[in-house]
């Protein structure tokens, strides 16, 4: 199994002919990007070649009813095979829906996942359908073919702590997930102003322990690839200094780090990537 390592380009401004060059140096294997306008996705297909870039595609759903974010999910969804996605991430639903109204919608997604024959993985994110643990793990019973991003950030928030007593759920979550939004969290915040600071030492090693337990179970689903994106996003998710608006770290920077530290962390365990 490989590491592939992907840059969200979330809060990147330049244009993609000057940051693409800057990720591919920097080692990322293909970057994460929601569906750019009709007009730019042809080009966007020619920079992914250009650049022999990979492409995984975000797909919020939008609406105020179940079949209208289902309708989201489906046109983006066809959209984004013509740009050969390794995967969908899909941040989709609603938090405010019950239970049989969330089961309606992942229950209609897997058909349209399985029609139009691209991988997807369902975000665990804030404001969305898997927003939090326990729901989620009913979900997961509820469809089994279901697979997950593992974005756990969000999770800590939600719980208001960094889930020492919920180790069986997120390894269930482990045993299900294609894809990492690989961000360290704390018990207030989504996002560590910068995981590299000595404060954030103990939220790095709980994360840090629940991506191996991902590996460790990828590995044993005989995966060929793993993928990883280093998800911190710009002002205002990050931090900023009061009565400037400055951040209080490089996002860059701190993207650079985690995938720097996923990779060192992954040859560790698996040497050049190869099962043993």
């Amino acid at each position: 199994m490989k590491l592939l390592l992907y840059r969200n380009l979330w809060g990147v401004v330049e244009p993609w002919e000057e940051s693409f060059p800057r990720m591919k140096g920097a080692g990322y294997q293909g970057i994460e990007l929601t569906l750019p306008d009709h007009d730019d996705q042809h080009r966007l297909r020619e920079r992914l070649q250009q650049f022999e870039f990979d492409y995984i595609c975000q797909i919020p759903t939008k609406g105020a009813t179940i079949e209208e974010h289902l309708n989201s999910f489906k046109r983006q969804m066809i959209e984004a095979k013509n740009l050969r996605p390794r995967l969908v991430v899909c941040l989709g639903g609603s938090d405010r829906w019950t239970d049989n109204e969330a089961d309606r919608f992942f229950r209609e997604a897997l058909k349209i996942e399985e029609a139009v024959g691209v991988p997807v993985a369902h975000a665990t994110v804030r404001s969305r359908a898997l927003f939090h643990p326990w729901r989620t793990s009913r979900i997961l019973d509820q469809n089994p073919n279901l697979k997950l991003c593992c974005d756990f950030s969000q999770w800590v928030v939600v719980t208001e702590r960094l889930m020492e007593d919920l180790d069986d759920l997120l390894r269930k979550c482990a045993e299900r997930c294609l894809h990492v939004h690989g961000r360290v969290g704390s018990e207030n915040g989504p996002q560590a102003a910068d995981p590299r600071a000595f404060e954030h030492v103990k939220g790095v090693a709980a994360f840090e322990k629940w991506w191996a337990w991902i590996w460790e179970s990828q590995m044993a689903r005989k995966l060929d690839f793993t993928t990883f994106t280093p998800n911190y996003g710009p002002p205002p998710y990050l931090q900023t200094l009061p009565h400037t608006n400055l951040p209080v770290a490089n996002v860059s920077e701190i993207c650079d780090w985690q995938a720097n530290r996923a990779r060192e962390r992954f040859a560790k365990t698996y040497g050049n990537g190869t099962a043993p």
